[in-house]
C-alpha cells in the first residue's frame, strides 16, 4: 500500500494551467520539498506545459475531465481534474499550491489520521462554518471521484452554491473531511502580517510550529519579497504607502489601505528557492 508510511513513497502532487505560474514556482517548490522530508518522496506536476521544470519532477498531463466551466464565479474548479483517475499515480497523496512556503517538516502530513482520510486544512476566513482550505490536502487517489459526477451535472449550479470549491468539497467528500491540527499552516496575511500599526514597523513572522505558509488570494511570494500587498500594488515603501492614501492613489478604502501594508519579507526570500 503506497502510503508515504513505513518507508513507502511519500507522493506530492501539484497542477500547473495556464500562465499565471511560470515553471520556476514549481521547481522551488521542488526545493523545499527536498529539504523538507525524509525521503523516499516524488513531486508530480499536472500541467499543459512542463517547460522548464527540473529533471526529477515526474511530468504528467492534466487529466481528462470534461465540463462546462462556470463563469463568474471564484474559486480554483480546474482542480476538480484531480478529483479522479490520475494514471499511474495511486494510493495516497498530498497537494500542495504552487504558491506555499515550506517552513517546517512535511513527514507528518502522511502519517496524521487514517490514510483513507480526507483532511484539509481549516479555512480562518469562516472558522464557525468549518469550511476547509485546499492549499495543502491528503486524499486516497480516486476516492473524490464521486464529486466529479456531481460537479458535472451542472458545474454552474455547483459553483453558484457553493462559492468555492474548497467549500463544494468540504460539503462533499465521501465521508466528510478531517482538518490539519491547529497550527501547521499559516495563513500568511492573517497568521504571518502584524496587525495595524505594527505592520509599518515589523516584518512578517513564521508562527511557531508553522510547517507550510499558504498564500491565498492575489499576494504571492514575489510580492511578499518586494512588500507588496497584492500584485498590483505598485507603492514603494512605508512614506509612499501613506502619502498615497491622501493623495487619491489608493484601490480601496482609506482604512483598509492603511491597514494593508506589508514590510519586504526576508525569509520569504531565503525559503522560496530551488
Amino acid at each position: 500500500m503506497n502510503d508515504g508510511r513505513n518507508g513507502t513513497v511519500k507522493q506530492i502532487i501539484c497542477i500547473k494551467w495556464g500562465t499565471k505560474f511560470g515553471p520556476e514556482y514549481v521547481n522551488r517548490l521542488h526545493g523545499m520539498i527536498t529539504r523538507n522530508i525524509t525521503p523516499p518522496f516524488r513531486l508530480f506536476c499536472f500541467t499543459d506545459d512542463g517547460t522548464g521544470l527540473h529533471p526529477d519532477i515526474a511530468v504528467r498531463p492534466l487529466p481528462e475531465f470534461e465540463y462546462q466551466a462556470p463563469v463568474n464565479t471564484r474559486g480554483k474548479w480546474p482542480k476538480s481534474r484531480l478529483w479522479g483517475d490520475l494514471g499511474d499515480v495511486t494510493g495516497v497523496v498530498l497537494f500542495l499550491d504552487l504558491d506555499v512556503i515550506v517552513t517546517g517538516s512535511l513527514d507528518d502530513f502522511f502519517t496524521f489520521g487514517d490514510p483513507d482520510d480526507t483532511i484539509v486544512g481549516l479555512n480562518p476566513n469562516t472558522p464557525l462554518e468549518k469550511m476547509g482550505q485546499t492549499s495543502v490536502y491528503r486524499m486516497r487517489v480516486g476516492k473524490l471521484k464521486p464529486l466529479q459526477d456531481i460537479f458535472r451535472a451542472d458545474p454552474q449550479a455547483a459553483a453558484d452554491k457553493f462559492k468555492y470549491e474548497q467549500r463544494f468539497v468540504t460539503r462533499n467528500a465521501p465521508g466528510g473531511v478531517k482538518f490539519w491540527p491547529k497550527g501547521w499552516l499559516a495563513h500568511f496575511r492573517m497568521h504571518c502580517v502584524p496587525n495595524f500599526p505594527l505592520n509599518y514597523f515589523r516584518e512578517a513572522h513564521i508562527p511557531r510550529g508553522t510547517r507550510i505558509v499558504i498564500f491565498p488570494g492575489n499576494l504571492n511570494p514575489p510580492d511578499a519579497i518586494l512588500g507588496r500587498w497584492d500584485h498590483k500594488d505598485t507603492h514603494r515603501g512605508a512614506s509612499d504607502h501613506l502619502r498615497a492614501a491622501f493623495d487619491g492613489r489608493r484601490r480601496e478604502s482609506f482604512f483598509k489601505h492603511i491597514r494593508h501594508y506589508l514590510r519586504p519579507v526576508s525569509w520569504v526570500e531565503k525559503l522560496w528557492r530551488e
